[in-house]
């Protein structure tokens, strides 16, 4: 029988479905829930030592609607990291493994480009017992002026510094978190992995601007009279999403063989996660999806997942995670595939008998099946 259960970085999961650090995972009630509801893991909202500059606004969510008006197919969202203490962090991670050992538990840090800041957010979050870390250089909007989030990402050096003085201390997986808002993700990603981290999380939400509203003529989400552009999420992402990963995947197959990757983009089904599974994904993030179905969403996400599974007899992740990788090529590659069908065919027609007077004994077999087209 079919098993989701699964190990990344040495850490147990019972399926890979994880909450991505966002408003899921922004406190330690709600943390508990996806605990309770069978997560294999959560990612908390991301912390920094300094929360007192992080104020959010309202409203900081648009949605992109179906034309029909009944389904949400794009989300955006203005939303900064945790705008709650330190210190009160600390106190419900410890909270939440006390409660839940089994549960795992993962801190989404960042800090500004300050050797003394990430070691010390390292080292104290490690102290109070979460399982792993990922660093967040990929939020697309708020503190760009820290040159935090994307600011950070989108620079290499920069961020396989970065990389290179939390490894430096920890004890526990690592995980660098990209932004799509690049030219090509396998940059990054390449800086990350090369500077200790065990895994790269792929992706974060593109920078976007949802709409316009058309009775007032203000962008959304209009706080105020104005807005910001802001990070893009939901169903509508995915495509993209699925062609990084795949990219990232390659990556680590060619370069950087036995890291990990947690796929991230679009995911609501268990069909979706299996996509991203057959293009390298060990776990498999989720959070918007989190915002629109609930927490109790994770059980219909791995019935669907094992349903795949036992279709195409596959009873563990492993046995297809990555098959679809081997079926990426060059353009150039698929003309000559195509010429080379198309030569190979019209060969085969041409030696097919076309009057009478062409049928021969010695091929007369041959000569029928061919006219059969066998």
């Amino acid at each position: 029988m079919a098993t989701l259960e699964t190990t990344v970085d040495g850490i147990k999961m019972p399926n890979p479905f994880v909450i991505g650090s966002g408003p899921p995972g922004t406190n330690v009630r709600v943390i508990k829930r996806a605990f309770k509801e069978g997560w294999g893991g959560v990612i908390a909202k991301t912390v920094s030592l300094d929360a007192s500059k992080v104020v959010n606004v309202g409203p900081r969510y648009a949605k992109l609607h179906s034309t029909d008006g009944k389904e949400v197919i794009g989300w955006e969202n203005i939303e900064l990291i945790s705008d709650r203490p330190f210190e009160k962090w600390l106190d419900e991670f410890k909270e939440c493994k006390d409660e839940y050992p089994d549960g795992v538990l993962i801190a989404s840090i960042m800090e500004e480009f300050n050797k003394d800041a990430w070691c010390e957010i390292t080292e104290r979050c490690q102290e109070v017992g979460v399982d792993a870390f990922e660093l967040n250089f990929s939020c697309p909007h708020g503190l760009p002026e820290r040159k935090m989030g994307a600011a950070m990402g989108q620079d290499p050096d920069i961020l396989g510094e970065v990389c290179s003085w939390v490894n430096a201390v920890s004890k526990i997986p690592v995980w660098a978190k990209m932004t799509p808002n690049v030219t090509h993700i396998e940059d990054p990603s390449r800086a990350a992995l090369a500077n200790g981290c065990e895994g790269i999380a792929a992706i974060n939400t593109i920078r976007s601007v949802i709409g316009v509203d058309l009775e007032t003529l203000r962008p959304m989400p209009t706080v105020e009279g104005y807005t910001t552009p802001g990070g893009y999420s939901s169903r509508a992402v995915k495509p993209i999403a699925l062609r990084m990963v795949m990219e990232i995947a390659q990556l680590i197959r060619k370069e950087f063989p036995g890291r990990s990757l947690s796929a991230i983009g679009g995911v609501e089904t268990g069909r979706d996660a299996a996509e991203f599974i057959l293009l390298g994904g060990d776990t498999v993030q989720v959070c918007t999806g989190v915002m629109k179905f609930g927490y109790g969403h994770v059980k219909t996400m791995c019935d669907q997942l094992l349903e795949f599974m036992d279709s195409k007899g596959f009873e563990t992740l492993d046995d297809f995670r990555g098959q679809a990788l081997d079926y990426f090529t060059t353009h150039a590659e698929l003309v000559r595939m195509q010429t080379e069908r198309k030569s190979a065919e019209k060969a085969a027609k041409e030696a097919m008998v076309a009057s009478d007077g062409e049928w021969d004994g010695d091929d007369f077999v041959k000569q029928s099946d061919q006219l059969a087209g066998n």
